[in-house]
């Protein structure tokens, strides 16, 4: 049997062996120390900073505090618009858990209602579960004290003071000031990273056009917490920065007289400084109470005032326009005296119906009779409508047109209001973008009277009306007169740009505040709203029709509904000599301008130059005039009927005349 062959270890061979696999270990062991090293170094010095701020995040946490917003001032200091101390309900998702749990509980200690459940569920699945969510605004103290008793039994539901908004005078101002709301989707968006912690912005008025300057800047508290979360005291705090506040040209009780000066009927009406542009009151009828939208509207309180006829929460101001009717004529008559075609002392005849050269059709004048010869003066303070047709063909939709937008029409005033309108002035471009149709000399007759396709705002009848008064300037509108940034801080004047000239001529401006003064005369169509006033006014009456009347019957205003009479407008200055007030006024189903917007524009001006208060309505005792909300009117945007077809002629294929709106 042959013999096992044996192998012979080999020493050298495997202690060689042994010495690479102890360098190849040594090497791994030195590479992993060096590794780590590097990797203690990256974390104690390279990233150094970045986990002192982790652990100072997870140590402290940054609490923010919501700064006051500004407050709202009358010229005379009186508040407008506050923040009064409140109580909220804030949850913490990720700290409460499933409302399913906690909420049937809570409801048994808090009153909620279904649309508070319903926002509140909206909002946390939109918000993470990290940021608090606000469950109910403006708790009572009764309910603020039966939560405090039971706050244990709701981790992650807190109790939080804060500041909400109120409006001491109601609806008084609702359309100047406006209201803020409960911040939403959208307005995150607006406010920007950082800005998250707000529950509220400005959604209308001046609360939404100064909302940068009112809302104020953030400020935080750094609260020490241990590993729990449990706050453990205050390391640090930044201040918040209040908001700016703000002092109106709106004068309180001018304000509360335009109001009662209406009395039962709706529309609008503005008052400026002429001197300046600030506005001095601003109403549009009827308005609603915005306390009632600060914290979210109940639906009980929504449903009624978007399904008013009377529209309260459209300001009627800024976004509504009518069609001016015979307020236009003074500026008019400016425009044929700057133009060179007419002289104060060039006479026109009127015999209360005119024609266009070539046409059979015939447009009224105010008196059916006519007004005899009739100078510049005359046209104004008796409204003469054929003064007017034939200035306008004269002049040529071109220049018409040119003269009127130097007068402020067509374009927004610059209020400082967030939305507003330029309004439409007539011309053959705007009739042939909308209406598609070519423009004919009869637009241009009914244009000379301020109807047809004319839509103005009250403010922008203001605002000409004001440059008349100050001798030519048209001044920007404006309702911010002066603004504090801080409660010791000086009120510092709002800058305004500064006006423009309508007109070179001091003597053309004379004349026609000069038959504006007599329209408030004897033999003026507004004598009789002047009787007894112990200082002079000048103004001009005007009547636009909602729809034509047909034939030569006379068509009385009071026997139509409400939404279809014509609407009452009235422009003046007083005291005429040196005005101080300038108005415009516009009456919707109120008739005639002479009857129903010239006494409400005299109760202003009594208001302003005498202190003298318009009479209580009754059953109106609360200190606050009542606003009736009653009728209706054409929807805003929706040009009136117009009295001619397209070709200027009559309504009726057997009507001979035109029908035109009595001036009055």
């Amino acid at each position: 049997m042959r013999r096992p062959r044996r192998v012979l270890k080999n020493a050298l061979a495997e202690a060689e062996q042994f010495r690479r696999r102890a360098a190849l270990a040594f090497a791994g062991v030195v590479l992993a120390l060096v590794g780590l090293a590097f990797w203690y170094f990256r974390l104690q010095v390279l990233q150094h900073a970045d986990y002192a701020t982790r652990s100072e995040a997870n140590r402290v946490k940054l609490v923010p505090v919501v700064p006051g917003r500004g407050l709202i001032f009358d010229r005379k200091g009186r508040v407008l618009a506050d923040n009064v101390p409140a109580f909220r309900l804030d949850v913490v998702m990720d700290e409460a858990g499933d409302p399913a749990r906690w909420l049937p509980q809570l409801q048994r200690v808090i009153a909620l209602t279904p649309e508070e459940l319903e926002r509140f569920h909206q909002a946390r699945r939109a918000t993470p579960g990290f940021r608090p969510v606000t469950l109910k605004l403006r708790l009572s103290e009764d309910e603020a004290a039966r939560f405090a008793v039971d706050r244990w039994r709701f981790p992650g539901v807190e109790l939080v003071s804060y500041l909400t908004r109120r409006y001491p005078h109601g609806e008084l101002f609702a359309h100047v000031i406006g209201y803020v709301g409960r911040v939403d989707e959208k307005d995150l968006k607006t406010l920007g990273e950082g800005n998250s912690a707000f529950t509220h912005i400005g959604k209308t008025g001046l609360e939404r056009h100064y909302e940068d300057a009112l809302r104020g800047r953030l400020g935080y508290v750094k609260v020490e917490t241990n590993v729990q979360g449990r706050a453990m005291g205050e390391v640090g705090r930044v201040p918040a920065v209040p908001g700016t506040d703000l002092r109106l040209s709106i004068d309180l009780d001018l304000q509360r007289a335009m109001v009662l000066a209406f009395g039962e009927l709706q529309g609008s009406a503005v008052a400026v400084d002429p001197r300046t542009g600030e506005v001095l009151g601003m109403v549009s009828l009827p308005a609603y109470d915005p306390n009632l939208f600060v914290n979210g509207i109940a639906s009980k309180d929504y449903r009624p005032l978007i399904t008013d006829p009377a529209r309260p929460l459209f300001n009627r101001n800024v976004l509504g326009g009518v069609a001016p009717g015979s307020t236009l004529k003074p500026l008019i008559a400016l425009a044929g005296l700057d133009s060179g075609l007419r002289t104060p002392d060039d006479k026109v005849l009127s015999t209360g119906e005119f024609r266009i050269p070539g046409q059979r059709r015939g447009y009224r004048d105010s008196h059916v009779h006519g007004h005899g010869w009739t100078d510049l003066r005359k046209s104004i303070y008796q409204s003469v409508n054929t003064y007017y047709y034939k200035l306008a063909l004269d002049m040529g939709i071109e220049r018409f047109d040119d003269y009127l937008r130097r007068y402020g029409f067509g374009a927004p005033t610059g209020i400082d209001l967030t939305g507003e309108i330029g309004g439409i002035l007539p011309s053959p471009e705007w009739k042939q973008a909308n209406r598609k149709e070519r423009w004919y000399p009869g637009d241009t007759v009914i244009s000379s009277i301020g109807q047809g396709f004319w839509k103005v705002t009250p403010l922008q009848l203001v605002q000409a009306t004001a440059a008349l008064a100050n001798g030519g300037e048209l001044k920007r509108p404006h309702l911010v007169r002066e603004v504090r940034r801080g409660f010791a801080a000086p009120w510092t004047p709002m800058p305004q740009p500064p006006g423009r000239r309508i007109s070179d001529r001091a003597d053309h401006i004379g004349v026609v505040r000069e038959g504006m003064m007599m329209t408030m005369q004897p033999g003026g169509t507004a004598w009789s709203a002047a009787i007894g006033a112990p200082y002079t006014m000048a103004g001009k009456t005007g009547t636009a029709q909602v729809i034509s009347r047909r034939g030569s019957a006379s068509l009385d205003p009071r026997s139509l509904p409400m939404h279809l009479r014509h609407r009452a407008l009235f422009v003046g200055f007083a005291p005429a000599d040196q005005p101080t007030i300038a108005v415009a006024v516009v009456v919707e189903g109120g008739g005639y301008g002479a009857s129903t917007a010239a006494p409400i524009a005299r109760k202003i001006f009594d208001a302003w130059l005498l202190g003298k208060m318009p009479e209580q309505a009754p059953g109106t005792g609360n200190g606050e005039p009542a606003v009736v909300a009653g009728g209706g009117s054409a929807p805003a945007g929706q040009p009136p009927s117009r009295p001619a077809r397209p070709d200027g002629t009559g309504t009726r294929a057997n009507d001979s005349r035109v029908p035109i709106p009595d001036s009055r």
